[in-house]
């Protein structure tokens, strides 16, 4: 595993030279201590961890690019046996490396930090660190794109074979909802409107605008069935996080130990990688980090006017704390679609629309001067 970290760092550090030194890596080493399950003893581990400045000294914004660098066998607890996780998750790390390459090159507003985590495997450790760590800090992430699992197109038992869909799960309810926010929730039915699945609305709008041959759907989980990531410890840290996945996972390359069974190749080994797939799944990570940083922040203040009954609606704002906005669209979708399905352009921090908020839900987004777009915010009730 030491080999493998001070491989990433290297890798960081060469895309570093490219980018006249704004790209800085580290290992960050903490210890895990023993818990009676997965960890045996105490045992000082590390996170891979680069950091590309933003060009505005004044913008806080961070945005996380990360995957995990751990793999296993299929007995957790074997700590000998060979176990070359190409897929799970080689696949994220491959896809963190180079977005640091590429986006390095670049001048964004807002930062980004490239992650590769360890303890995955092992109950999110590296991830639980670095999230606890962020909110102590107080960290702004505005968003963690986190890829477990995104280089395979091929799924076993069904043979469906499919290279042109991914998926991204998002939680419904936040997992870091207090009581206020609850009351909230349930007095407008936001249910289906978290700050994650904005973001995953987010990532298929863009994802699916710049990216040929590659559909995004939105799984309305915080992860696979009784599954988690390293998403899944930001998000109870109140950060807005998502998991990036392949479509149609094959358990005969995942989780177990490599051999040949009746004729069968078991193991996550290179050969059964599909790159081309992972290219694309790399793309829809590049042009939603890059778009989210050089767009300014998302408006405040995101209010919708309930003082009287009407036909209309009415939404106020104001503009946002980070960055310059051009203008505003303010999204519309009727209740029982998952994606927006109107925009509608203005210049003004006020909109009234010959819509019933008893029929529609909306939210608004900041423009800035190159068109790129924020995060949509679902209004709050203006009330007497």
């Amino acid at each position: 595993m030491i080999g493998a970290q001070n491989y990433v760092k290297a890798k960081f550090m060469e895309f570093s030279s490219r980018s006249q030194g704004r790209l800085t890596a580290a290992i960050e080493t903490f210890i895990i201590p023993e818990d009676g399950r997965r960890i045996v003893a105490d045992a000082q581990v590390a996170n891979v961890v680069a950091k590309l400045p933003g060009t505005n000294p004044n913008d806080p914004r961070i945005i996380i690019v990360s995957g995990h660098l751990d793999s296993r066998n299929k007995d957790v607890m074997d700590a000998t046996g060979s176990s070359p996780g190409a897929n799970d998750d080689g696949s994220g790390v491959a896809l963190v490396l180079e977005l640091a390459r590429i986006l390095s090159q670049t001048e964004l507003p807002a930062t980004l930090v490239f992650v590769v985590f360890t303890g995955e495997e092992q109950g999110l450790k590296g991830a639980t660190y670095l999230a606890d760590k962020a909110k102590e800090m107080s960290w702004k992430i505005e968003a963690v794109l986190n890829n477990d699992i995104v280089g395979n197109s091929n799924s076993s038992e069904t043979n469906i074979s499919n290279n042109t869909v991914m998926r991204v799960f998002s939680e419904t309810i936040p997992l870091a909802e207090d009581e206020r926010g609850a009351t909230i929730r349930r007095s407008i039915n936001s249910d289906n409107d978290s700050p994650s699945r904005q973001l995953a609305r987010y990532i298929k709008e863009v994802g699916e605008r710049y990216v040929d041959h590659m559909e995004v759907k939105l799984i309305y989980r915080n992860d696979r069935f009784l599954r988690g990531g390293d998403q899944t410890p930001f998000m109870k840290n109140g950060f807005t996080a998502v998991r990036m996945s392949e479509m149609n996972e094959n358990f005969i390359h995942q989780h177990e130990n490599v051999r040949v069974e009746n004729g069968v190749q078991y193991g996550d080994l290179p050969e059964f990688m599909d790159f081309e797939y992972l290219r694309k799944v790399a793309a829809v990570n590049l042009v939603s980090a890059a778009s989210l940083a050089h767009a300014p922040g998302m408006p405040q203040e995101v209010r919708i006017d309930v003082r009287g009954l009407s036909n209309t609606t009415s939404l106020t704002w104001k503009a946002p704390i980070h960055g310059k906005a051009k203008g505003y669209y303010v999204l519309m979708r009727e209740t029982s679609s998952s994606m927006w399905e109107k925009k509608f352009y203005t210049e003004q921090s006020s909109i009234t629309l010959p819509y019933s908020k008893d029929n529609y839900f909306f939210a608004v987004q900041s423009i800035g001067e190159s068109g790129a777009e924020s995060l949509a915010v679902l209004p709050t009730p203006l009330s007497r």
